[in-house]
């Protein structure tokens, strides 16, 4: 079993910068892929960003140049730096970890970032 913790949600202006963390733990865990995901009001949930255990990354196309994932292995911690946000950016964002060990995934609980136009 994974337990995760995020952080580091809140409201902010256009053109401001927020950093979410998401720190994964619990007993037989190797943390695979980590990766952000966010969901607007009546729209799908959508891939922000990902990152493999040795560090390959991916962006949905509409946060590159904006958006920086990172992850610390010593801390099972992923990380979502966003700068340049938009109003459009507007949601509640989750991280998803893989356990490498069962291949199961685990999601965080959401937090909400809300960008004031």
């Amino acid at each position: 079993q994974v337990q995760l913790v995020e952080s580091g949600g809140g409201l902010v202006q256009a053109g401001g910068s927020l950093r979410l963390s998401c720190a994964a733990s619990g007993s037989r865990v190797v943390i695979g892929d980590m990766g952000w995901y966010r969901q607007a009001p009546g729209k799908q949930r959508e891939l922000v960003a990902r990152i493999t255990r040795r560090g390959t990354t991916n962006y949905a196309d509409s946060v590159k140049g904006r958006f920086t994932i990172s992850r610390d292995n010593a801390k099972n911690t992923v990380y979502l730096q966003m700068n340049s946000l938009k109003p459009e950016d507007t949601a509640v964002y989750y991280c998803k970890v893989t356990n490498s060990i069962t291949g199961y995934d685990y999601w965080g609980q959401g937090t909400q970032v809300t960008v004031s136009s």
